[in-house]
């Protein structure tokens, strides 16, 4: 019972400390991953010579163990969110879980003595890869993303009925 209230009260506990969070967890293992993936490079790549091309081949070496249906541009299912069937279309990683991996792996490498301005994760390459993958699989799928329109300076809000 002390040790919820303690929790609960955001005091540290010795559990609690030795056990890292979900999140740093995934991050540690993301990290860790992307390290081995250099590594299996032919000739292998160090740290500080990996570069945005180096991450994005990354993304696109994970897309054989992804588990997102998308659709290509001849399919009969194209556009459609949930297609009546099954096709031959391939299985690739979910925008979503390529947008938080990127963040992920971005904050690692920070922690892990990178400098921010030669973060690879962090690179105008890596946000338009994004943008692609996220608009194709939309396509895909039949489903439109709203792009956030830019709020102009906008006066105060207008009392209706007053």
């Amino acid at each position: 019972m002390e040790r919820g209230k303690d929790l609960a009260e955001g005091s540290s506990s010795t559990a609690a400390a030795a056990t890292p969070s979900r999140y740093e967890s995934q991050k540690r293992r993301d990290w860790n991953t992307f390290g081995q993936f250099l590594r299996n490079q032919q000739p292998a790549v160090s740290l500080p010579h990996c570069n945005s091309n180096h991450v994005l081949d990354f993304l696109r070496y994970l897309d054989q163990f992804g588990k997102t249906k998308v659709h290509l541009q001849g399919c009969i299912f194209y556009g459609q969110p949930e297609p009546p069937a099954p096709c031959t279309c391939p299985l690739r990683q979910a925008w979503g879980s390529l947008d938080a991996l990127i963040g992920r792996l971005r904050a690692a490498y920070e922690e892990n003595g990178g400098s921010p301005e030669m973060n690879p994760f962090a690179s105008g390459a890596i946000r338009i890869y994004l943008r692609e993958v996220k608009e194709c699989q939309a396509k895909a799928r039949g489903i439109p993303y709203k792009k956030k329109k830019k709020s102009a300076a906008a006066g105060p809000p207008k009392n209706i009925g007053t």
